[in-house]
């Protein structure tokens, strides 16, 4: 892995904690996904905690002079995505993470993956 990737993924998930971020998992995708290769998913206690986590993620990234590439879901505040480009933070309500369960999905298909032979 690049500097530059653990450098990203250390500081999402430093910003994350520095906001208490709960029941944090870092998925590592890499060879399951063409678009990322870590996905942090946190869950929030508020639809205000979900915002405020992620505007500290984009906060701290300008900072370090990594702005993100974008930012999803802002309004509603259910689910925001902060996308870092190797990193994407999943920033979600307890219940939207429980409907969506991404955690459950990558690793379904890391297993999908692994019995087909190709991971």
């Amino acid at each position: 892995m690049s500097d530059i990737v653990e450098k990203v993924k250390d500081l999402v998930v430093d910003s994350l904690n520095d906001m208490k971020a709960v029941d944090m998992v870092v998925l590592d995708v890499r060879g399951k996904s063409s678009v990322t290769d870590y996905m942090v998913i946190v869950s929030a206690t508020s639809n205000r905690h979900v915002k405020a986590m992620a505007s500290n993620v984009v906060a701290d990234a300008k900072k370090a002079d990594l702005p993100p590439i974008g930012v999803e879901g802002e309004q509603q505040g259910e689910w925001v995505l902060v996308d870092m480009g190797d990193v994407i933070a999943h920033i979600m309500m307890p219940e939207t993470r429980a409907f969506y369960q991404l955690e459950k999905f990558w690793s379904d298909l890391a297993s999908d993956q692994g019995e087909a032979g190709l991971g």
